[in-house]
Order: structure tokens, then sequence, then C-alpha cells
């Protein structure tokens, strides 16, 4: 059966997006589903019912809520992406990684384990106001191109310094060298450096190894569909 996008209430759709996929893949299978519908009825979708776009992406590797916007409601794109964020992340201790994700090359940094006690009190230096160097695999443009594109090509890529909100990091399972947190942030922050900066804090390395996204602003993970209820 052919889903009829009602999930969208006021042009906006809550997507549960897989691991593997883009943030643009989303879209692209939602236009796609749009087409198929119109087809169905013997109409052609003009250019504002095809226009499909998200509110804050998710790296392929990452799960979870992805806020799509259809039609008029893609110019409130900017709201979204400043509202704040809950992810729970797994960071992967004694390694580090070029993207700071399981993609990238990895290197073993360290054989030390600390103890539940130490991870927890590392987490206190990170909760408030803090300065974060985005990955230079992330889609921040610098002079006027995307840092992930320059990375891949070889270049140096020098991403400018921010400053990003963390209003909570609790610890949710730690089993070395795995870490689990649940962490409310401001928008902005990159989860992928938090991971590498609290690794580097424990002097042991790190790099995400699992992330998740829960919460946008009032919107759940939990009111979120998956793309496969999507046909054609």
């Amino acid at each position: 059966m052919i889903f009829d996008l009602t999930g969208a209430k006021d042009g906006i759709l809550l997507v549960d997006k897989p691991a593997g996929w883009t943030s643009f893949d989303v879209v692209a299978k939602i236009r796609a589903q749009i087409r198929a519908e119109y087809r169905v009825r013997g109409e052609r979708p003009t250019k504002r019912q095809l226009k499909v776009g998200h509110a804050g992406t998710l790296d392929p590797f990452a799960t979870g809520l992805l806020v799509i916007l259809l039609g008029d409601a893609t110019k409130k794109a900017g709201e979204f992406l400043k509202l704040d964020k809950v992810y729970e992340a797994t960071f992967r201790l004694g390694q580090t990684s070029t993207t700071g994700d399981p993609e990238g090359e990895i290197t073993n940094v360290s054989d030390n384990i600390p103890t539940r006690e130490d991870v927890e009190a590392i987490f206190q230096q990170f909760v408030g106001e803090i300065t974060q160097i985005p990955p230079a695999y992330s889609a921040i443009k610098v002079n006027g191109q995307r840092a992930y594109k320059l990375a891949r090509e070889g270049k140096e890529v020098e991403v400018p310094e921010r400053t990003v909100s963390i209003y909570s990091i609790d610890l949710v399972e730690y089993t070395y060298p795995y870490v689990k947190i649940r962490t409310h942030v401001g928008s902005g922050t990159y989860i992928r450096t938090l991971g590498e900066d609290i690794g580097k804090a424990l002097g042991t390395g790190a790099y995400c190894h699992n992330l998740r996204r829960t919460v946008v602003g009032l919107s759940s993970i939990d009111a979120a569909m998956s793309p496969t209820q999507l046909t054609p």
C-alpha cells in the first residue's frame, strides 16, 4: 500500500533515519513518493508540491530523528536548526578515527582503562558553554566549499572554533572500551567532536562508534516513522 504522507503535520514529517542512509537519501525517497502519489491520481506535482528538505543533517553512520519539511514548511528550516537536541552516543575509548566515527582510518592510541568514576568526572568538564572545533569531515563551509569535500581531496582543512552549549551528559553504560551517554545539547554541537575531546581528556583517545538522535526541540523519535514505510 502506498504511504500517503498523512504522518505529516503542517508540512512536517518526522523520520527515523536508519544507518547507512544519508539525509539526502531520505529526502529523495519522500520526493519519489510524492511523485508516485500524484501519478496514481493521473496528475503531475508542481514544484512547490515537490519541495522537500530537512532541518538538520545526520551523518550516514548515525540513526534517529530527521525532521523533514514539505512544501512551504521548508521556509522554517532555520527555526529548526536553532533548536536543542538530545542524542544517545557510544564512544570507543583507546582508539581514534580520522573522521571521528567508524568510517575513518582507526588508530590504536592507549590501553589505559579509566574507571567509571574517572569517566563521569571528565563529563563535568564539558557541561556548560564550551568551545569546539568541528570535524574536518563535516558539512561546514570553508572558503565557500564543504569541509568534507576538501578533506576527501586530501586538502588541509582549518575549521574555525565555535562556542556551543551542552546542558547535560549522563552516563548510560560503561563497559570498556565503550562508553554510552545521553546528552542534551544546543544547536551546532558536534557529538563526534565531543567524543574526541572526552577521549583526549581521559588520555585514551576516542571516536564516536554509534550515534542516535532522539529529540529535536519538542519533537521526539517516538513519533517518527521509518522510511521503509514509504513506497515505491
